[in-house]
């Protein structure tokens, strides 16, 4: 469902003026998960000011009972609004990622029937536990949020969000100290739980805290640019 429509960001400017598209047969599609306030929604916000002048970007936000994730997105104006779609799963945010994805990939769809071409889909899964992991038919990637405040215990426990998603952001790390997490445990015991896969420990609401994340994202639309020619 769509919450309200526009062409172009606050300041008149039109989205993905600088996108390429480049014969590719869909979106690349990013699903986002992680334990409630680990900061997927401020992953997501910062992710679309960071790239939304040169990717033609969407999103998908799952909730529960409400919409209120896309509401946050649609305040803070990352993306002009008919680019940001809200999915209700009504049951556990598990079965819209990956058991029952269709309301997810009706979503994706209409998104791209209505704004052409699409560079990434962001797919947000409502607040979920390090069980949680989205279905390949709906994602070509998954990046993991945990943060700090959570426990820095939680790398070492695992579970499929930890251990195998493409890409696991441990947020909030300024709180560090104020918690007593230790960083360097975390990064090491993440080492230890996903062998080559990457992890980024960060704070998305920093200056410039967003930058490696964004990155990664620019290396996987080249990847898959690049198979798709």
């Amino acid at each position: 469902m769509h919450l309200h429509h526009s062409d172009a960001f606050p300041d008149g400017t039109p989205h993905g003026s600088g996108g390429s598209s480049g014969g590719r047969p869909r979106a690349l599609r990013i699903g986002l998960g992680g334990p409630v306030g680990s900061g997927k929604t401020a992953t997501v916000a910062a992710l679309c000011r960071a790239l939304r002048e040169e990717l033609s970007i969407a999103v998908v936000t799952n909730d529960i009972y409400t919409r209120e994730d896309a509401e946050f997105l649609l305040r803070e104006a990352v993306l002009p609004a008919e680019r940001i779609t809200a999915v209700q799963t009504g049951a556990c945010p598990h079965t819209a990622i990956r058991d029952d994805i269709s309301a997810n990939l009706e979503a994706v769809e209409e998104l791209e029937d209505q704004l052409g071409p699409l560079d990434v889909i962001l797919i947000e899964s409502g607040g979920d536990n390090l069980t949680a992991t989205f279905s390949k038919g709906l994602v070509d990637a998954q990046i993991f949020v945990i943060d700090v405040a959570g426990g820095d215990d939680i790398p070492r426990k695992g579970g499929p969000g930890v251990t195998t998603s493409d890409l696991l952001v441990i947020n909030k790390t300024d709180l560090a100290p104020h918690v007593g997490a230790d960083l360097q445990a975390m990064a090491r015991d993440a080492k230890a739980q996903r062998d080559d896969l990457p992890t980024v420990l960060t704070a998305v609401k920093a200056p410039g805290g967003i930058t490696p994340v964004a990155g990664w994202i620019r290396a996987r639309l080249a990847a898959w640019t690049a198979r798709a020619a």
